[in-house]
């Protein structure tokens, strides 16, 4: 958190504006004659046939189907992808796409030049028009949800983690300083990633680490819907073991919301009424609802009520459609 504290910050994206510095997160180029049919082979849902411009949130899956990570693949066109991996994930990734890579003759490159700076919230697009360069601004602005422009060095995309309007900025990182420095004699206020992480969680958004990871399929953490099953002769990697067991995966992600006093962390467990069980994932109070709520994993077939274990005592909570909250309204 910076000063304001971390439920000041949420509210300050969830009401106006928010400036987060993501530059963190690790940034690839896969580029190459041959790049579509890599990332054909290589992620869940449908990136390599997407128009140029487009950014798609995909996982990148192990044979057995567990999430070797969450990304967004941004298309510049069949030969050229820009990739936006999480942080302590980079290593693992490189070493997971430039064999696959290789065996294609496409390039793989860690642009560690790279930064991205992300401003969330429903004043943004107001605020951030004059800092966009003139040659793109018109057509940055018309920018649907997880869509991109670049015109270099600027890349600007709308592919948000914290249910809001905005924008991400990625540019090297002395041009990242001075947007930075802008942005705040503006009056956008920093955010830290306490509020990024209340935020995504209010939003039903997954944290990689938490709600999955390599012994968790995206059938079993609520993003089945990242998984393009068709064309049906489409290869990827996992395929095999999604097919066999979407009809009926093992356990599922539920969404709750404590009915009685308490907070909602990681790893509480919880039961339903027919004895299904499981634990939460995440959890935090909600600032923007005034109560606390969780993603949780748990046998699929659990129904009826629900309860989760607070310091050795058993409390109510609801199961929920997730997101909680979208675009400052709560939906729950």
């Amino acid at each position: 958190q910076y000063t304001a504290g971390t439920i000041k910050e949420h509210k300050a994206v969830r009401e106006a504006v928010g400036l987060f510095d993501v530059s963190h997160m690790g940034e690839f180029h896969l580029y190459g004659p041959n790049a579509r049919e890599v990332v054909e082979g290589l992620t869940t849902n449908a990136c390599a046939s997407a128009p140029p411009g487009k950014a798609v949130y995909t996982l990148l899956c192990r044979p057995s189907g567990g999430v070797v990570d969450d990304c967004i693949f941004y298309k510049r066109s069949d030969t050229d992808f820009l990739v936006i991996v999480n942080a302590s994930n980079v290593a693992k990734d490189l070493a997971w796409i430039r064999p696959a890579a290789a065996k294609f003759g496409v390039s793989v490159a860690h642009r560690s030049d790279l930064g991205i700076l992300a401003v969330q919230g429903p004043q943004t697009r107001a605020l951030v028009a004059k800092h966009i360069p003139a040659a793109i601004r018109d057509t940055a602005l018309a920018l649907k949800a997880f869509q991109s422009v670049c015109s270099e060095p600027w890349f600007v995309a709308t592919t948000g983690y914290t249910g809001e309007d905005g924008f991400e900025f990625m540019l090297p990182h002395a041009q990242l300083v001075e947007l930075w420095d802008k942005l705040a004699a503006d009056g956008v206020k920093p955010i830290g990633l306490g509020a990024r992480d209340t935020l995504r969680l209010e939003a039903g958004m997954n944290l990689y680490g938490q709600d999955m990871d390599d012994t968790v399929t995206p059938l079993e953490c609520g993003l089945s819907w990242t998984v393009a099953f068709d064309p049906a002769d489409r290869a990827f990697t996992g395929r095999s073991v999604l097919d066999a067991t979407r009809a009926a995966p093992a356990r599922k992600q539920f969404a709750l919301v404590l009915e009685g006093r308490g907070i909602l962390r990681s790893h509480m467990k919880l039961r339903f009424a027919n004895g299904a069980t499981g634990e939460t994932t995440s959890g935090s109070f909600a600032p923007t609802m005034k109560t606390s709520i969780a993603l949780a994993r748990a046998q699929a077939h659990g129904s009826g009520a629900c309860e989760v274990e607070i310091r050795g005592q058993w409390i109510a909570a609801r199961v929920v459609s997730a997101p909680f909250v979208r675009n400052g309204k709560v939906l729950v």
